[in-house]
């Protein structure tokens, strides 16, 4: 594909100006002038496919992305004397790629999924994997027996969580426990995280938690059946006999994070210590990323390197670079089956991969071009990680050092001035320094637009925090690691303790810092469409031409400003309702609710705060007014009635324009109101978001926001859902 865009490039340059605006040929001129860069936005129409696919409100037939792909390939071929139409087939050619790479992928992991809540009752299971968890341990099974549902029912896999238990059973035996499991959670309200869509390329059928402690059934010896079966759950023993160890010598917080570092499981570590990593803007080094994985094969190939370089005789007769890129290498495969071979960490394995490869073909170890050619192999394998925060992230970081970089380089000087070592250490800290600036820069549209948060200290703290971590912290991990076989690893994980101890101080002191953490309105996806397009226009390009992205940044980075909070929000499961004043207060019944719902909805309504409505007597300015069968809300001329009692409808739907009812309201037909949502339409769509202004009323759905997905539940419950006009 890439020598496509080449091969159209060098024909399009080849061809005549003819009658042409001034500007169209400036801009054709420039463009032609930076052919060579025409590779790297490969991974771009691939990713615009991807996210065409995500995007789409249903489920496109299985035979269309090949079908397109198909078509636009006989079109480049048989385009050959118009070079800007045949540019332009390979362009929608990637396109199309991107598209049916993720169709396949979403067809190829379809496995069962729970419809409804099942148990608590009885079942048996292999277990696949385990990995602590802030309430005991979290289990990774494989069904067996599921009483109550069909063999074609039961899901491939499901997460269980075990209150209370000392160690976890082992990867490969095979359990009996008694288990109340339910669907993974569609998003808390419209536009939020769907983890449904994330369970369901994950082969997560499930998710709850267990009564008691698991039984091991007898026979233990016959789990697993060979093949790709095998290798997983050697890997996950491996992984869980590492965590233990660590653990045995590391406790606490400091442990915890050991464990994460070197197994990739953080679910052990205390939410407070998270918290204040991302207060500090740390939390990146809590996940496997490009860091790690870069860091334990740089540091393989160092020290194997200078290692050989001692040897005369070897370093002299022998490529020692080569052998050490190929140890390292090795090191880095052994590093990504520990962590669980997870998508980030899978990205970062290949990442490192092309870096070796380019140092055992002796080019470049770094450039755009081989960042590209990793987003475009990932989005082809995994195009599911696309829509993740860490794939974002991290391309958005590495693009931009790489970028930053290249146009350092080209403009210093051919020879510089020798440096003393204060100089030299002047320089480190200045390079740590501009390289955090600019990974913030290019990493915060995404904070914004998934966290709604920046780390306004992210700065001072990774000052400190990332050298810490690569010369201190992972060095000793990787000692430990080597010295396990031998029993020795206390003698590595005692020093590394000190620097994860050092860490978490570095990240309280700063999470503790006034203001450390600013809280931004929701970006809409056009708003983060514009900074990532202005982000790549501007990374990707040479000329000067590239610094018109900025205003198309600007506009991107501004876009929060825009947001416009809903007035009501409903759960699915029909258990909360909040109401949001225009002073950004939120006003819900109960507090005792779902934390988890109540958080996700503080970030997208923007809320100041959340309080308690009073169960009798007005609030809000006036606003609220409650009694014990409901409350009712005015905001400008629009009125909503929130029964707690059914009753209630007989006079609420007569002088309410928005009626909101956690029971079913048909034995009670209230025709009256604009909008009526109750038990019934919550569980038909799922979370309800409601905009009232201007004088009328706004509702949108989770079940809108899915579409007829295979990770949705909705269109399963009412397919006709989507022929149905939300906005009234």
């Amino acid at each position: 594909m890439a020598a496509g865009f080449d091969a159209a490039g060098r024909e399009a340059a080849a061809l005549p100006a003819r009658s042409l605006s001034p500007g169209l040929l400036r801009l054709g001129d420039a463009l032609l002038g930076e052919r060579d860069r025409w590779p790297l936005w490969l991974p771009v129409l691939l990713g615009l496919g991807v996210a065409g696919y995500f995007w789409s409100p249903a489920e496109p037939p299985l035979w269309l992305g090949a079908a397109a792909a198909l078509g636009f390939a006989a079109a480049a071929l048989l385009l050959r004397t118009a070079a800007g139409a045949r540019l332009a087939a390979f362009g929608l050619l990637a396109v199309a790629l991107g598209f049916g790479a993720a169709q396949l992928r979403a067809e190829r992991v379809a496995a069962p999924v729970l419809e409804r809540s099942w148990g608590p009752a009885a079942m048996s299971a292999e277990v696949l994997a385990t990995e602590p968890h802030a309430r005991g341990w979290r289990l990774y099974l494989r069904p067996l027996e599921m009483p109550g549902l069909e063999a074609a029912a039961v899901p491939a896999q499901v997460r269980v969580t075990v209150a209370g238990l000392d160690a976890p059973p082992v990867p490969g035996s095979r359990v009996r426990l008694r288990a109340a499991l339910r669907p993974p959670s569609p998003p808390a309200a419209p536009g939020a995280f769907d983890f449904a869509r994330q369970a369901w390329f994950q082969g997560l059928g499930g998710i709850g938690f267990a009564y008691g402690a698991p039984t091991l059934l007898p026979h233990v010896a016959q789990a697993g059946t060979g093949g790709p079966a095998a290798w997983h759950l050697w890997w996950a023993d491996l992984r869980q006999t590492v965590a233990q160890r660590i653990a045995g010598r590391l406790d606490g917080a400091a442990g915890a994070v050991a464990v994460a570092l070197v197994t990739g499981q953080r679910g052990g570590i205390p939410e407070a210590v998270q918290e204040d990593m991302r207060n500090a803007g740390l939390a990146h080094l809590l996940a496997i990323s490009g860091l790690h994985m870069g860091l334990v094969a740089g540091l393989l190939f160092f020290f194997l390197r200078a290692g050989l370089a001692l040897l005369p005789g070897v370093a002299l007769r022998y490529p020692i670079k080569k052998a050490a890129a190929v140890a390292a290498a090795a090191g880095a495969f052994v590093y990504l089956n520990l962590v669980g071979a997870s998508i980030p960490a899978e990205r970062a394995f290949l990442m490192v991969m092309i870096v070796l490869l380019a140092v055992l073909l002796d080019r470049r170890a770094l450039s755009l071009r081989l960042v590209a050619c990793a987003a475009a192999v990932i989005l082809l394998v995994a195009p599911e990680s696309l829509m993740t925060a860490s794939f974002q992230m991290s391309f958005a970081a590495v693009t931009a050092l790489i970028a930053a970089y290249e146009a350092w380089e080209w403009r210093r000087p051919m020879r510089e001035t020798a440096r003393g070592p204060l100089g030299r250490l002047a320089g480190y800290v200045a390079g740590v320094a501009a390289t955090s600036v600019i990974a913030m820069l290019a990493t915060g549209p995404f904070a914004a637009f998934h966290f709604h948060r920046l780390a306004l200290y992210g700065l001072p703290a990774n000052l400190l925090a990332v050298p810490l971590t690569a010369f201190w912290i992972m060095p000793w991990a990787v000692l430990a690691v080597l010295l396990m076989p031998f029993g020795l690893e206390g003698l590595a994980l005692a020093p590394m303790g000190w620097g994860i101890e050092l860490l978490l101080t570095v990240a309280a002191t700063v999470s503790g810092w006034p203001a450390a953490v600013l809280q931004v309105p929701p970006m809409p996806d056009w708003g983060l469409g514009l900074a990532v397009l202005g982000g790549l226009w501007l990374c990707l390009w040479r000329g000067r031409w590239r610094w018109a992205a900025l205003p198309v940044i600007l506009a991107g980075a501004l876009s929060p400003l825009a947001f416009d909070p809903p007035s009501l929000l409903v759960s699915g499961d029909a258990r909360q309702v909040a109401l949001r004043d225009p002073e950004g207060r939120l006003w819900v019944p109960s507090q005792r609710g779902s934390r988890f719902v109540l958080e996700t909805w503080e970030r997208q309504a923007f809320a100041a705060e959340t309080v308690t409505w009073p169960k009798l007597g007005e609030a809000a300015a006036g606003r609220l007014s409650c009694d014990p069968l409901g409350c009712l809300y005015t905001q400008e001329t629009l009125r909503v009635a929130v029964l707690q009692d059914p009753r209630a409808a007989d006079d609420d739907c007569g002088r309410a324009d928005v009626v909101i009812s956690l029971e079913p309201l048909r034995r009670q037909p209230c025709a009256g109101p604009a909008v009526v949502i109750d038990r019934f339409d919550l569980w038909r769509y799922g979370a309800h978001a409601v905009w009232l202004e201007g004088g009328g009323i706004t509702v949108r759905t989770v079940a809108r926001q899915q579409g007829a997905r295979p990770w949705s539940p909705f269109p399963a419950r009412r397919p006709e859902w989507l022929s149905e006009d939300e906005d009234q």
